[in-house]
């Protein structure tokens, strides 16, 4: 019998854990009282624990939770036990570790003192100095007793107290959010993102820590001049990550990828000779671009607007937002190009140019304008032709068309060829007098000795002028350099008739001085 109940002891004196005060011991909760909560720890006799220790999720029978021993065996032999102490020597050992790998904390400012904040960190004191606390701007009632996430910066392990950041917090944040994007980030995704800047090439978007570039070619498939056309700062948008590289940290955004490219049906909406009506998007100096359809342009080249005006500058005739029908000439889906016509429109007065413009035919136009070989003249049915330098005097040599006709003239002219296909008619305002080189021949045979006045200085020779209507050159080969250095217009010269050329209607000249 002693010996039966020595064994019994025995096991009972090994089912007891061995605790010591100070220690953080597992109990499990067997009673909840009004004031205290009875916890096993496996010792020979059940723990006090005091209501208020317990957060309301921790109160039920059975739970397993962590307490510190403060008492192995109070005045009344009980064990004492304390669930707050357990859990803020858990929270330290875990700041003590947050610190080490450089984690973050969660933590509340509680109160405003001298240079900075003191902030709850789940039962550990903190304090966050102004410089650190990135609240620069932020009222205090909008700060106190918010939760943020802290890094620890300094521990005081005497004081048990801690020095945290919130801007260092802010940064790892941001860096952790990056990191998180870039493993997720795909090309060919869509991702909601934020505006955050725009130039004038395209828009920088935020897509939760990592900014992506969405070029002003990718915004839409119409045509825009300018990003802020198709976006604003602060938009929430959702784009296609187009490209991406980790290395260089650059990110190619979509936005009119979202949609379908309506260039992939273009040629069952339009064709060759079709005609339509579109809004004038844009005005070049080779031509006008028309919207057909959404995301879908045209190009009005200049050489098919008129069929008889030159267009120098198409700026001059439309207007952003002018509403014109043209006739669709050419649909080029692999180049994503559309060519029309305005002239198509109109029937070509160049087919009957040649019966209505007899060459030898006297006509009459209005000069509309010069270039330096020429002037241009305004004929009948809008036709336009031109009189070259060369057909504009028998005698003189005409420099600047403008030194004879004015823009705006009226003029008779001569027709002197017409070329339908390339559409150009020559006119010819010599032609209107009789060819006076027979004659001037007679009147200026070889040899003739005369003074002539200067007209003008050439590097192949000096011009004169014989009489009011005739002009001839006097070739470089035929007057001493020394000479031509010292003339000037209007200086009387001794030549002599060396050249009549009837054909090419020209006297050739010398002024050597043994004349």
């Amino acid at each position: 019998m002693t010996d039966s109940r020595a064994e019994l002891e025995q096991l009972y004196n090994q089912s007891i854990k061995i605790i010591h005060d100070g220690e953080v011991v597992t109990g499990k909760v067997v009673s909840i009282r009004q004031k205290d909560v009875l916890v096993d720890v496996g010792f020979k006799s059940e723990g006090l624990v005091p209501i208020i220790e317990f957060s309301q999720g921790d109160l039920e029978v059975g739970k397993e939770l962590e307490f510190y021993v403060d008492s192995v065996e109070d005045e009344a032999g009980n064990i004492t036990l304390s669930r707050e102490k357990a859990m803020r020597m858990q929270g330290w050992d875990k700041v003590v570790k947050l610190s080490t790998d450089g984690g973050l904390i969660d933590g509340r400012p509680v109160k405003k003192v001298k240079g900075g904040y003191l902030v709850d960190c789940q039962g550990i004191e903190g304090f966050l100095p102004l410089s650190l606390s990135a609240f620069k701007g932020v009222q205090e009632k909008d700060i106190m007793f918010k939760p943020y996430k802290f890094k620890i910066v300094k521990v005081n392990n005497l004081r048990r107290s801690v020095i945290v950041s919130r801007r260092e917090a802010m940064q790892k944040e941001k860096e952790e959010a990056k990191e998180k994007i870039w493993g997720e980030l795909k090309i060919g995704n869509i991702y909601p993102g934020t505006v955050k800047a725009i130039t004038d090439f395209g828009a920088f978007v935020d897509l939760g820590g990592v900014d992506g570039l969405l070029h002003i070619t990718d915004m839409s498939w119409s045509k825009i001049s300018h990003p802020s056309e198709s976006v604003a700062i602060g938009d929430r948008i959702e784009v296609m990550v187009l490209n991406m590289d980790r290395d260089s940290g650059k990110v190619s955004l979509g936005l009119k990828q979202r949609m379908p490219d309506p260039w992939s049906q273009i040629e069952e909406k339009f064709s060759a000779g079709q005609k339509l009506k579109g809004k004038v998007v844009n005005i070049l100096p080779y031509g006008v671009f028309v919207e057909l359809d959404k995301g879908i342009e045209g190009l009005i080249h200049v050489s098919e607007i008129s069929w008889t005006k030159r267009v120098n500058n198409p700026s001059e005739m439309f207007a952003i937002g002018d509403t014109l029908e043209a006739q669709v000439l050419n649909v080029d889906k692999d180049s994503r190009r559309i060519s029309l016509s305005l002239k198509q429109l109109e029937p070509n007065p160049w087919l009957e140019a040649d019966g209505k413009f007899p060459v030898g035919s006297q006509v009459s136009g209005k000069v509309r304008g010069f270039t330096d070989y020429g002037a241009f003249v305004e004929l009948d049915s809008n036709l336009e032709g031109m009189i070259h330098v060369s057909d504009m005097s028998w005698t003189k040599r005409v420099a600047h068309p403008q030194d004879v006709l004015k823009k705006g003239q009226k003029v008779d002219v001569v027709i002197v060829s017409v070329d339908s296909s390339n559409r150009r008619i020559s006119l010819g305002l010599k032609q209107l007098q009789p060819n006076p080189w027979a004659e001037i021949a007679q009147k200026y045979p070889m040899d003739t000795i005369l003074d002539a006045e200067v007209v003008s200085l050439t590097d192949f020779g000096v011009f004169v002028k014989l009489d009011d209507e005739v002009e001839g050159l006097v070739y470089s080969s035929e007057i001493d350099r020394e000479i031509v250095a010292q003339l000037k217009p209007g200086d009387k010269l001794k030549v002599k008739v060396i050249k009549v050329d009837v054909e090419q209607a020209k006297i050739g000249l010398s002024a050597r001085t043994h004349i």
